[in-house]
């Protein structure tokens, strides 16, 4: 296995998941979202996956310790990654913002790592894309306008901002959209921006909730596919095995529509691991077999049955 990673190139694994890519696509596009938007909403995240510098001296993230940085767009219709890049860890987030496949009308959502406002600006408000994402501490601005909220939905402000920095200004000239949300229970408080000033202001703040379905990708690639330990050192290892089991994800998805079944991906890929080796087709994993029926237990009720009702 350390041999193949190192000598096949680990793009072969990587087209083979843009075919399973847009075939899970396709089985999710009708899936319904909870949200009350028309557009598409995808999640722009990354993960940082730990290496051994030593072993892997191409990965430097800094001093001593190696990385290698998984940046992913995740279509939130069934949690299908659309769009993943490869970094050294090293690599700030912003700087993968330019390489997102932007399609009009759809909706991005990202942590504040991503807020370039000059790529926020030409990127996605210059092609007519919207987005959400979080307003770092320092952010200078002013305010154009407010406008009413109810604070018991935790709300507290909805505002039409402009920033005054004098290169975001710059970079972002026309106004933005704040949304700040209190969390009553732990006392947090957010401040979401947004180019979008039509949907409420709750849909704004939910929108960016929905942000955790692309942490819960991260979590299930790292565990559920034991991607934290790898098979070779070399930089196509390492990206071969990323690639394998991200296909190994899709496989999941693409199964559990194609045969229609209800149970989440985590039960899917614990039941496929105990009959890995069983020629059992996947439609009747989780279908209860029919209870045979005993003739003899039959009879002997029919006969006590008949007895007291003598």
């Amino acid at each position: 296995m350390a041999h193949i990673n190192e000598t096949k190139d680990w793009r072969i694994y990587h087209d083979f998941g843009q075919i399973l890519i847009a075939w899970a696509r396709e089985l999710y596009q009708d899936e319904p979202s909870r949200l009350d938007v028309d557009g598409i909403v995808y999640a722009f995240d990354s993960s940082t996956i730990k290496l051994c510098l030593q072993l892997c001296p191409w990965a430097r993230l800094h001093h001593d310790k190696g990385g290698v940085k998984m940046h992913t767009l995740l279509d939130l219709r069934g949690s299908i990654p659309t769009f993943i890049y490869l970094t050294e860890a090293a690599v700030h987030n912003s700087k993968t913002m330019s390489l997102i496949p932007v399609e009009p009308g759809s909706y991005y959502l990202m942590d504040k790592g991503y807020v370039d406002f000059k790529q926020l600006f030409n990127h996605f408000h210059r092609q007519q894309a919207f987005f959400v994402t979080r307003a770092k501490d320092n952010m200078k601005y002013e305010v154009l306008e407010e406008r009413p909220v109810d604070k018991r939905t935790g709300v507290v402000s909805d505002a039409i901002i402009r920033l005054t920095g004098q290169k975001t200004s710059q970079w972002y000239p026309d106004a933005l959209r704040m949304v700040i949300y209190e969390d009553y229970a732990t006392g947090n408080i957010y401040r979401f921006l947004s180019n979008d000033f039509t949907h409420s202001y709750l849909t704004i703040a939910e929108l960016y909730r929905e942000r955790w379905q692309v942490e819960c990708f991260f979590k299930w690639i790292k565990q559920r596919l034991h991607i934290k330990s790898f098979y070779g050192t070399s930089q196509n290892a390492v990206f071969s095995q990323i690639w394998i089991a991200i296909c190994d994800y899709l496989l999941l998805a693409i199964a559990k529509k194609v045969y229609h079944i209800d149970q989440n991906l985590y039960i899917l890929s614990a039941a496929i691991g105990k009959v890995l080796f069983e020629r059992k087709p996947l439609g009747e994993l989780f279908v209860k077999p029919k209870r045979p029926q005993n003739d003899s237990d039959d009879g002997q009720l029919t006969l006590w049955e008949n007895f007291f009702g003598q």
